[in-house]
């Protein structure tokens, strides 16, 4: 955690983006004492009074006891309030529909999960009318408490062709996410519908809730039915012009015979599934490659092979044209089988390192499992609570 990262500000109007830092702050580093959020947010202790008075009113931190220092009265420690609020997130892919609910501290509470090859959206609309209530009851959540539903899927998730993917897949390119899941349920009728990027929501998420308070600026990989990425600099989400930055699984790539493809037509499940099936070996689900035997996992390990031949060049700009302190990986690929593919990786850019000007390592992302979907979940909270680039913006006055 660092000072650029939860810097408040003691300006006029200001009061929205300090309650967010400050707010921030002790989902950080809680239990925190008021001293300790003046010291870490640079607000006076008298500002940090107030602010807290008001998020202990709104039940949004609670108190967790008291500290004794080596002088004066006690100072009463403060949390998170987890069960303040909750978050519905879906991961809409090409393989699978996932749903999650998740508490204030980012924790998943609740989820469902379908291996779905290339879903309608007349499927995914069916299967969250069927499973976000029963997944509310299952965690024991009141429906009042939801601050909203976010909703990751590829951006043009029809345009790549992947294998035995239908002509109707199309339908995807005239469809309203939002739309599609607004009134599907009466109880989350009052929700606001957020829509984002997979490997955005993945990046915001790890940024939020993950690696992100021990790196401020990383470059994320997702690692799905496809490949993409995301991009975060001085702790905030970088879109770029068009809002398309990171688009890593784009970037063309020949193999050792001139053959010429999208890099994630080589990085992907899509492409190991296909690597498999053509010797006979046919996958499920992402946690069947735990389940190899011997001649498959020869066929897995030729694919990261060629995995790590195919990102080299792709890790070489990111290194050299952004310069992050991290590259994270996440995704549906098992977490064992990233930590391999990570490992194989740091190898080979350190094979590279005399002729590069930094390097970053190469690690599995905090948020891995589920990410797009968990990264969803977070982004009503990002709109009403936590610390963004705009908050400043505000003129609405204080809270």
């Amino acid at each position: 955690m660092t000072g650029r990262n939860l810097s408040g500000t003691n300006l006029e109007r200001a009061g929205d983006h300090n309650q967010r830092v400050t707010l921030h702050a002790i989902r950080v580093a809680g239990p925190v004492t008021r001293p300790d959020l003046a010291s870490m947010t640079g607000l006076t202790s008298a500002a940090i009074a107030n602010i807290t008075r008001r998020l202990l009113r709104q039940r949004l931190i609670l108190e967790a006891g008291t500290t004794r220092g080596a002088r004066g009265q006690p100072a009463t420690r403060l949390v998170i309030n987890p069960d303040c609020c909750y978050s519905m997130g879906l991961n809409i892919d090409r393989d699978h529909i996932t749903l999650v609910v998740v508490d204030f501290k980012g924790r998943v509470r609740a989820r469902a999960s379908r291996e779905s090859k290339f879903a309608l959206p007349r499927t995914v609309q069916n299967f969250f009318r069927q499973s976000a209530e029963a997944l509310l009851a299952k965690a024991g959540i009141e429906p009042t408490k939801l601050v909203g539903v976010g909703i990751a899927l590829p951006d043009d998730i029809q345009r790549p062709e992947l294998p035995e993917q239908p002509p109707e897949y199309a339908l995807w390119s005239s469809v309203a996410v939002d739309r599609l899941l607004a009134g599907a349920l009466p109880v989350l009728a009052a929700a606001p519908i957020f829509v984002e990027n997979d490997a955005a929501a993945a990046a915001m998420g790890e940024m939020q809730f993950g690696l992100g308070q021990r790196y401020q600026s990383f470059f994320y990989v997702l690692l799905t039915a496809a490949l993409g990425g995301g991009l975060v600099v001085d702790g905030h989400y970088f879109r770029g012009a068009t809002g398309r930055s990171g688009e890593i699984g784009l970037l063309p790539w020949r193999d050792a015979t001139g053959k010429a493809c999208e890099l994630q037509g080589v990085v992907s499940l899509s492409a190991l599934y296909g690597r498999l099936a053509t010797q006979g070996f046919r996958v499920a689900s992402p946690r069947g490659l735990l389940q190899l035997d011997a001649p498959a996992r020869s066929i897995f390990d030729a694919w990261i092979d060629t995995a790590v031949d195919a990102l080299e060049s792709a890790l070489v700009a990111i290194n050299c044209l952004l310069n992050p302190e991290a590259i994270l990986i996440g995704g549906r690929l098992p977490g064992a089988l990233v930590d391999r593919l990570a490992a194989r990786l740091n190898e080979r850019m350190r094979a590279r390192e005399s002729a590069l000007p930094a390097i970053a390592p190469i690690a599995r992302a905090a948020l891995a499992d589920d990410a797009p979907a968990v990264g969803a979940a977070i982004l009503p909270f990002s709109e009403r609570f936590l610390p963004t680039r705009f908050a400043l913006m505000n003129t609405t006055g204080e809270l």
